[in-house]
């Protein structure tokens, strides 16, 4: 029996349609593989988070109180050694039995004065003290390095990350002519792995997405990034892997600072820094830390500047602090942001700013937060 023309046309244009199809998969399997990415699967998420009181604040500043080793002046008490004179008039033999109570105490106060130092070498108490001690980014580099060859199974230092949480925001700005559009930043965890993804979609002539995409280890001194990658409309990805002792990008592989961050993580580790007192957030303040990109590495500085209250769609209005970066010495380009966080909403960013230049800009708004 012979075809139809139009038949035997219309069986090959879908093979020629499958046969694309599988081809680009296949292309995408390969791409995951080269980043180092295995995307995990969307949770169901089951409440919106609404404003709260943040009583974490309180006790995670409480840390700070470290400050009382003004008590070592307490060990002055040991002149109870000149009593020896006193001593001395005494018989020997009572003063013998008298001089082991004094030196128990000193052993306490010295345990004492000792506990702060442990606190202040883990990461909790070194970077919330990271504004006076230019030295603790080293002390830091040891928990890291720690943590990249010991995973974390700590299960109390996991538990106090957030649950898996998306945040949509409302974009609006500026790029060549008035844009809007919508983005999401997921953050999942399963066990003691992690992945922050951002997806950006604006709306010009025909819509633009960018997904940032970051994945690594969780551990007690704060996100561990191992991969990361930026995806564009078009098919145009860059990534960035992590190594314990290097970071290889784009052009070429550079020692690994502690503490380093992607452009995705920064956002959830800096909350949590935040939420657990590691991190003061307070005007004046100053929070520092490497970010790394597929274009290059550098040392970020951003100044707490100022409390601004932010009036929300959905959440209504909302007390933030406004993070501003300094410049950097020699910047790889023209692309800035600023950042919002909210103590009342798990300190999440209320708001990112995204600033290319002077004369454009994006704006990113939250619109709703989901939990699991």
């Amino acid at each position: 029996m012979v075809r139809p023309p139009k038949l035997k046309l219309a069986l090959l244009a879908v093979l020629v349609v499958l046969g694309h199809f599988a081809s680009l998969e296949w292309l995408a399997r390969q791409a995951d593989a080269l980043s180092g990415l295995t995307l995990m699967t969307p949770p169901m998420y089951t409440r919106l988070l609404q404003p709260a009181a943040p009583s974490p604040v309180v006790a995670a500043a409480a840390p700070v109180a470290p400050a009382k080793p003004p008590a070592r002046a307490a060990p002055k008490p040991k002149p109870p050694a000149s009593s020896a004179k006193e001593v001395e008039e005494k018989p020997p033999e009572p003063v013998a039995q008298a001089e082991p109570p004094p030196e128990l105490p000193p052993p306490p106060e010295e345990a004492v004065a000792q506990a702060p130092e442990p606190a202040a070498s883990e990461p909790l108490a070194a970077a919330s003290a990271a504004l006076t001690a230019a030295s603790e980014p080293v002390a830091a580099a040891s928990a890291p390095a720690g943590a990249a060859s010991a995973p974390a199974t700590d299960t109390a230092s996991l538990d106090q990350w957030p649950t898996d949480t998306r945040l949509t925001y409302e974009v609006t700005g500026e790029y060549r002519d008035r844009v809007h559009g919508e983005a999401h930043v997921q953050w999942q965890r399963e066990g003691n792995r992690y992945q922050v993804r951002l997806d950006v979609t604006i709306r010009i002539v025909v819509p633009i997405t960018q997904t940032l995409t970051s994945q690594g280890e969780v551990t007690p001194a704060g996100l561990l990034p191992r991969a990361y990658e930026e995806l564009r409309t078009g098919g145009k990805r860059r990534t960035t892997q992590f190594g314990d002792e290097v970071v290889i990008t784009e052009k070429g592989t550079l020692p690994r600072p502690p503490g380093v961050q992607d452009t995705a993580s920064q956002f959830v580790e800096l909350s949590q820094r935040f939420a657990t007192g590691k991190e003061v957030l307070a005007v004046g303040r100053t929070v520092k830390f490497w970010l790394a990109r597929p274009g290059g590495m550098d040392e970020w500085t951003y100044d707490v500047a100022e409390r601004e209250t932010l009036h929300l769609p959905r959440l209504g209005p909302v007390e933030t602090f406004h993070l501003k970066p300094r410049p950097i010495a020699n910047p790889r380009g023209n692309i800035t942001a600023e950042m919002w966080f909210a103590p009342s909403l798990q300190y999440l960013p209320a708001k990112i700013r995204v600033i290319m230049g002077t004369e454009a800009w994006l704006d990113l708004v939250v619109d709703q937060i989901e939990q699991r």
